[in-house]
């Protein structure tokens, strides 16, 4: 009952049936035929002419057709109609007893009035009742209409919340880069609007996003040439020479990450399966001879879909960041539920519980001091998750119960 959808449809059924059920009431009422003193009053006076045809009644009548009887006619007594017609009789002046039953097997009503010589003349009731099939024909109808109301309505709502579904697709289609895909601008007027509408905060989101990368693209880039100027001026200097030098070294790191960063936003390559089992081995031999301290746990066969240039970078960024800042590192590899669990295991220090959400930020440090022990900008763990969320992946951090951190990539195995 929480979709809108189909609180829409029961809404319109039920108005559309409520309608139709009134109307049927009055059709009911209409076709149930009159009341009984307007049957009867008829009746009353064809008994009055009747009983005095009654053979042996009038002189000369002797021949007329009408049915005598010893009995009443059988059947189940009506006695509504029984007690109307005895008080129109009574209301006449006529000292009868009449007994108005059902034909049993039969449709229709017969009257049985009592005479004076014991006999009971047996009289037709005329039947007003509608016919028998029209019950039928009438619960067909309403069926009909049932089933037509709940298709229009189906078909309508449909319409009245397109506009909402395709606000719906539209976000559930948000790429890594945060933009909306292009929608076709057709349909309805409130449709195309809605369109429109997405389109425009698609372009603007995209403008903006491009915006920002050419103001960090630029700024990495025109750094370079102002440190490349202070790095020539520092060979001239005796005293803390290495330490501009250091300096130096840090912002061509931190420009350099940014650049990458960026492009990393930019430049996507092709998304294809691969085999993940095999990059995790030729990632590892390239990090020992690099002389990390890497090595490999269980490891299963499993393939997943992404770009092969993309996912080797953001699982080395992992991987050196676990072999630097944890000492040691072990990487396993697991194929469980159509997903394939890549865990990066190393031996450090951890991350402070009320920091661990924000290790993905850019230029992140856990010491608040900003103090550089091990070279790099801090952007290795925010270019990872960019890449590995772009293909449909997950990276989580959780510190470990014996001591540690570990890595986590999830994604869905092909």
């Amino acid at each position: 009952m929480n979709s809108l959808r189909r609180r829409l449809i029961i809404l319109l059924v039920a108005s559309i049936i409520g309608v139709v059920g009134l109307a049927t009431t009055v059709a009911i009422k209409v076709l149930g035929g009159p009341s009984p003193e307007l049957i009867m009053g008829p009746v009353a006076r064809q008994v009055q002419f009747m009983v005095q045809l009654v053979p042996g009644h009038v002189p000369g009548t002797g021949d007329a057709p009408l049915t005598v009887r010893d009995s009443p006619a059988d059947g189940l007594e009506d006695r509504k109609h029984t007690r109307v017609l005895n008080d129109i009789l009574r209301r006449d002046g006529l000292d009868l007893h009449a007994i108005v039953s059902h034909k049993p097997g039969s449709p229709g009503m017969v009257a049985s009035v009592a005479l004076p010589d014991m006999r009971w003349l047996i009289v037709d009731v005329p039947d007003f009742d509608p016919p028998r099939d029209v019950w039928l024909v009438l619960a067909g109808w309403i069926t009909l209409i049932a089933l037509g109301a709940t298709a229009v309505s189906v078909y309508f709502t449909s319409v009245l919340v397109r506009p909402l579904e395709m606000l719906e697709a539209a976000v559930s289609k948000i790429g890594s880069d945060g933009l909306l895909a292009q929608l076709p601008e057709e349909g309805s007027a409130e449709v195309r609007a809605t369109a429109h509408a997405l389109n425009q905060l698609s372009s603007r989101l995209r403008a903006a996003m491009e915006s920002r990368m050419r103001l960090v693209a630029a700024a990495g880039h025109d750094l370079r040439t102002p440190m490349t100027r202070m790095r020539l001026r520092a060979e001239f200097l005796d005293e803390e020479r290495d330490k501009w030098l250091h300096d130096l070294d840090e912002l061509d790191r931190i420009a350099d990450s940014a650049i990458r960063l960026v492009r990393e936003e930019v430049n996507q390559d092709a998304v294809e399966p691969l085999d993940l089992e095999k990059m995790v081995r030729d990632i590892e031999a390239e990090m020992v001879s690099l002389g990390h301290a890497v090595s490999i746990g269980p490891l299963d066969k499993v393939s997943v879909r992404a770009g092969a240039l993309g996912l080797r970078r953001a699982l080395r960024n992992l991987i050196v960041n676990a072999a630097t800042h944890g000492k040691a590192c072990t990487i396993a590899l697991a194929a469980t539920d159509r997903r394939a669990v890549l865990t990066i295991s190393d031996n450090g220090p951890g991350i402070p519980p009320d920091l661990i959400n924000k290790a993905f930020e850019p230029f992140f440090r856990v010491d608040p001091g900003r103090q550089q022990f091990i070279p790099g900008a801090g952007l290795g763990l925010a270019i990872a998750k960019e890449i590995i969320e772009r293909y449909g992946g997950t990276v989580t951090l959780e510190n470990r119960r014996g001591g540690g951190l570990a890595q986590t990539v999830v994604f869905k195995a092909v």
